[in-house]
């Protein structure tokens, strides 16, 4: 199923061309930042997933909702650096995420559908990274790789933003917009095999990336497993897979367009018009 946030945080079973509102039946609690995908998540940890009956619940048209991000302060979200072989070779990279390890960006870096990436300085290039999200939908520490996909709730499209200056990772990579997350979540009776999808990247209407996820470096099972042993994973964190070839520079009313095989195709904008001079920062 797919599972979406939309309209000021109601939470919709994506049906067809129709959305349901089943935010009363599957997170009946009061709003919280986190938001009410979030609380199913960990409501179907404790308990299981509930079936779902649709019977009097409100539908309108997908074209008529407004979506959200889906997970809109994930407990962590986990990037994979250098995790396909040809993005290692376009950024002349000598290591791969075997000797970099994982990295964390801040979870207020979270945007949604049809907003708009914001670029910070006007002299530093800015890129896209196309990648695959795996949503943990149980606890999992040290876990094996053949028992990390019993730990996933679903997946969905992510953009993992990066300005190519000289501060650490997680610095480059958790300025606010930064990390757009959508459609929705697509559960795991979808996707049985998470390492053969189809992904696609555009910028401004022209295609950058194009991968199979068949390419990672660390597959999703390994790469589950070799993060569950540096830190304990819990419902609703976020893991982006790594991006492949393809990355380059984002310009001022770009248009980005992440789509993956099963999942969906997540859209967003790019806002220049506050960029600033690099020597300009605070604490420079």
């Amino acid at each position: 199923m797919r599972l979406a946030l939309f309209n000021k945080g109601r939470l919709g079973y994506v049906d067809g061309t129709d959305i349901v509102d089943v935010t009363e039946r599957l997170a009946p609690f009061p709003a919280s930042p986190s938001g009410a995908l979030q609380q199913y998540i960990e409501g179907a940890a404790r308990g299981g997933q509930p079936q779902i009956d649709l019977a009097g619940c409100a539908r309108l048209p997908l074209s008529e909702a407004v979506l959200e991000a889906p997970l809109p302060r994930p407990g962590k979200i986990i990037g994979a650096p250098v995790n396909y072989l040809d993005h290692k070779a376009e950024m002349e990279y000598s290591t791969s995420i075997a000797d970099l390890g994982v990295f964390l960006k801040a979870n207020s870096s979270v945007i949604g559908p049809g907003q708009d990436i914001v670029l910070p300085y006007s002299d530093k290039r800015t890129d896209q990274e196309g990648e695959l999200g795996v949503v943990i939908g149980r606890t999992a520490h040290r876990i094996s790789a053949d028992q990390a996909l019993d730990h996933v709730f679903g997946y969905t499209c992510v953009l993992d933003i990066t300005v190519r200056s000289g501060e650490d990772r997680s610095t480059r990579k958790s300025f606010d917009t930064f990390t757009p997350i959508g459609p929705w979540v697509v559960t795991t009776d979808e996707i049985p095999d998470p390492d053969r999808l189809d992904l696609r990247c555009d910028v401004a209407g022209a295609t950058r990336q194009h991968t199979s996820t068949a390419d990672l470096i660390f597959g999703v099972r390994e790469l589950i497993a070799y993060t569950s042993s540096v830190m304990t994973l819990h419902p609703g964190d976020v893991i982006a897979t790594g991006t492949p070839a393809g990355v380059g520079p984002l310009s001022h009313g770009d248009r980005v367009v992440v789509e993956i095989e099963r999942i969906g195709r997540l859209e967003v904008g790019v806002d220049g018009s506050r960029s600033t001079p690099y020597d300009q920062r605070p604490g420079r």
